[in-house]
C-alpha cells in the first residue's frame, strides 16, 4: 500500500470568526499543503475581515504575493518557498496601516491540532485526541524512514512532525477510543518506537494552567511587584548603561509559548508592525487576540506592556532605549496541546532564541495537594503522562546536545501540591541546569522591609518543594481594553514565571556568556528570602523552594538566610551579572 500524505488545510479555518475593533489584525497562521514536502512552505493566514486588493503582506519588510482561498474568505495563502528566505516577522499593510507582526518559523516542526469531531472524553472524564498520536523513533533509527513504513503497516497518515525529536504525527484509521488504544499498544511495541504521545486537550483549550484571576481593585503602589525590587532593577539597568564607556548590551531573543496577545489593548498597540526600530527596541510577535482578558496578553505584558495606563507593566519595556534589541515571539505552533508547545519550542529555539518562557504545566490524574484533596483541574491520564515525559525528555536531551546555552523558565503551577515528583507533575519535576522552576509568592500583611522573609508570603496555592528553583510575585494587574480603565489582577505563577525570565533577559544582554547553570547560580545567590527556616531533615517539611544553602551565601555557616526558602530579587541579580563580566571572561 503507497504511504498516504495528508495535505492538510489547519483547523486555523474551522475557528469562529470574531469581529474586533481593528479588521486589520492576523489571527492565526499555520502551515498548509504537504508538510513533508521541505521544499514548499505554504502557510495560511486568518483574519477577522475579507482583505481587500489594496492590502500587502509583507515578509521581513518585502512584498509578497498570495492568493485568498475561494471557499474561505478570510484566509490567504502565501508562498514562502524560497531556499533563500530565512525566518522572520510577517504582518499585513494597508497604506501608513499596520497589522500585528507575527513570527514565522521557516523550521520544519508542525504538528496538528484536532477538530471538535476529532476529540473524545476517556474514563478518566478528560478531553483526548482521537485519531491523532505523535510516535518518538528511536535515537539510532531514520525517523522519517520508520515512520512511513509504520505508517504503511498501520494505513495510517503522517500529518505532522518535529525531525530534530524524531517525532511524527500519525492519523490513525480509527473511529473509536478502544480501537485507538489498541493501535497504540500495538505501536508502542514496535522495536523503533520509544514513546506514543497521546495528546489530552479540548480543541482551543485557553492554556494548560488557566488563568487564576481576583477582581481585587488595582493597587496604585504595585507592592507586588516591589518584593522583588522590579523598580530598583529597572532604574539600575538605566542608569548602568546611561553611564559614559558604559556595556555594550547584547541583543536577545525570547520564546513565549502561548497562543495570542490583544493589540488592540494600549499595552501593545504601539507594536503594530515589523517592529519599528524608531520607535523602541522592543518588539512582540504574537497572533492576535480578541480582547486583552487572556492568559497570553498576561503572560506578555509582564515583559513587554507599555509603562502608560493600560493596566500591565512590562520590565524590558521599562528599560527603554538602554535595553538592546529584545525580540518577544509568542507562538504555540497550533493548538495541538503540549506536543504543538514542544513544536514550537523546537523552531524557536532553532531560531535563535536564547529564553523560553512555559507558563503551563500538568498533573498526573489522582495527585493529591498539600491537604491531601485530589486535584480535578489541569490532570492528565497515566498512559498521556508517560508520552509526554518522553516527549520533553527528548526536547531537554536535544538541548543540551545542540542547544546548552537555552535555558527555559517554567511555572511551578497552581495547585497547593508538590512540583518535584515525575510521576505527578509535568515539565516542573525533570532535573536540568536548562530548567528553572518558578513558585508564587504575595505580598503580606506585616510592614517590613523588603528584604525581610516576611514582607511575602508563599500564595496559597502556589505549588511547591525543593524542585522550585525560585518565588516572584503572583499577582500582576492585567491590561485593558482602554487606556484608564479598572485592571483585573490576575493571580498564578503563570505570571511570576515571566519575572524571572525578564530578569534572565536582562542578564544575558549583559553577559551572554553566563550559562544556564550560572544564571541559575546567581538568581540563588542574589535572591532574598521567604518563609521558615528549615531543619533540612524533616521529610515532611513544606519547603517553598529549594533552600538556600551556605555555598549560595559565600559559604558563611552562620548567615541568617541558610536553610530558607528563595525569593527573586530582579536589582542584585543584574549587580551580580554585570559583575560576572570580570569573573567568567
Amino acid at each position: 500500500m503507497a504511504l498516504k500524505r495528508s495535505f492538510i488545510m489547519m483547523p486555523i479555518l474551522l475557528m469562529p470568526v470574531v469581529a474586533i475593533a481593528n479588521s486589520l489584525r492576523i489571527l492565526h497562521i499555520e502551515r498548509c499543503g504537504d508538510l513533508l514536502d521541505l521544499s514548499k512552505r505554504l502557510y495560511c493566514i486568518q483574519t477577522p475581515d475579507e482583505v481587500t486588493r489594496d492590502v500587502q503582506i509583507k515578509f521581513q519588510g518585502r512584498d509578497f504575493r498570495y492568493k485568498k482561498l475561494d471557499a474561505k474568505p478570510h484566509t490567504l495563502q502565501v508562498d514562502l518557498s524560497s531556499p533563500k528566505l530565512t525566518s522572520g516577522p510577517l504582518w499585513l499593510q494597508k497604506g501608513d496601516k499596520k497589522s500585528n507582526a507575527i513570527w514565522v518559523s521557516l523550521q520544519n516542526s508542525h504538528v496538528v491540532a484536532a477538530g471538535k469531531d476529532g476529540v473524545v472524553k476517556n474514563d478518566d472524564g478528560i478531553n483526548t485526541y482521537l485519531d491523532l498520536v505523535s510516535i518518538i523513533i528511536e535515537e539510532q533509527h531514520d525517523g522519517l524512514k520508520e515512520s512511513e513504513r509504520l505508517a504503511r503497516k498501520y494505513g495510517a497518515d503522517i500529518v505532522g512532525m518535529i525531525p530534530p525529536l524524531n517525532t511524527y504525527q500519525l492519523r490513525l484509521p480509527i473511529k473509536t477510543l478502544i480501537e485507538r488504544d489498541a493501535y497504540v499498544l500495538r505501536l508502542g511495541n514496535e522495536d523503533v518506537v520509544d514513546a506514543v504521545v497521546i495528546e489530552e486537550t479540548a480543541p482551543e483549550d485557553k492554556g494548560e494552567e488557566g488563568d487564576k484571576t481576583d477582581p481585587t481593585k488595582k493597587n496604585k503602589n504595585n507592592d507586588e511587584l516591589d518584593a522583588n525590587r522590579f523598580y530598583d532593577a529597572v532604574d539600575y539597568y538605566r542608569r548602568r548603561f546611561a553611564e559614559a564607556n558604559s556595556i555594550q548590551p547584547y541583543a536577545i531573543k525570547i520564546g513565549v509559548i502561548e497562543r495570542n496577545v490583544d493589540f488592540d489593548a494600549p499595552d501593545f498597540a504601539s507594536y503594530l508592525g515589523g517592529c519599528a526600530a524608531e520607535k523602541s527596541n522592543l518588539c512582540v510577535y504574537a497572533r492576535d487576540a480578541e480582547n486583552p482578558d487572556n492568559h497570553g496578553t498576561s503572560v506578555t505584558g509582564v515583559l513587554a506592556a507599555e509603562w502608560g495606563e493600560g493596566g500591565n507593566k512590562g520590565f524590558l519595556r521599562g528599560l527603554n532605549s538602554a535595553a538592546p534589541r529584545i525580540d518577544i515571539i509568542v507562538d504555540r505552533n497550533s493548538d495541538a496541546g503540549i506536543t504543538a508547545n514542544i513544536a514550537a519550542s523546537v523552531n524557536l529555539v532553532e531560531d535563535g532564541v536564547r529564553i523560553l518562557n512555559w507558563s503551563w504545566g500538568f498533573h498526573r490524574v489522582g495527585t493529591k495537594n498539600i491537604s491531601n484533596k485530589t486535584l480535578d483541574s489541569s490532570v492528565r491520564s497515566g498512559i498521556a503522562m508517560s508520552g509526554y515525559e518522553e516527549l520533553i525528555e527528548e526536547f531537554f536531551l536535544w538541548l543540551r546536545q545542540h542547544h546548552p546555552d537555552v535555558m527555559v523558565v517554567n511555572s511551578a503551577g497552581n495547585s497547593a501540591a508538590p512540583t518535584g515528583q515525575d510521576d505527578f507533575r509535568l515539565p516542573s519535576a525533570l532535573v536540568t541546569d536548562q530548567l528553572l522552576v518558578i513558585g508564587g509568592h504575595q505580598r503580606s500583611a506585616k510592614s517590613t522591609n523588603v528584604t525581610d522573609p516576611d514582607f511575602v508570603k508563599r500564595r496559597k496555592s502556589s505549588n511547591m518543594d525543593k524542585r522550585v528553583d525560585l518565588t516572584a510575585a503572583a499577582c500582576i494587574q492585567g491590561s485593558t481594553t482602554q487606556i484608564g480603565e479598572q485592571s483585573k489582577q490576575h493571580c498564578g505563577t503563570s505570571y511570576a514565571a515571566p519575572l524571572v525570565t525578564a530578569t534572565i533577559a536582562a542578564m544575558l544582554s549583559i553577559n551572554p556568556e553566563l550559562t544556564p547553570e550560572q544564571v541559575r547560580i546567581l538568581l540563588r545567590r542574589s535572591s532574598m528570602t521567604i518563609g521558615e527556616r528549615s531543619d533540612f531533615e524533616s521529610p515532611d517539611a513544606q519547603d517553598l523552594t529549594a533552600p538556600i544553602l551556605p555555598s549560595e551565601r559565600y559559604q558563611q555557616l552562620d548567615h541568617p538566610d541558610i536553610g530558607r526558602s528563595a525569593r527573586l530579587d530582579m536589582y542584585k541579580a543584574l549587580e551580580l551579572a554585570v559583575e560576572s563580566l570580570t569573573r567568567v571572561r
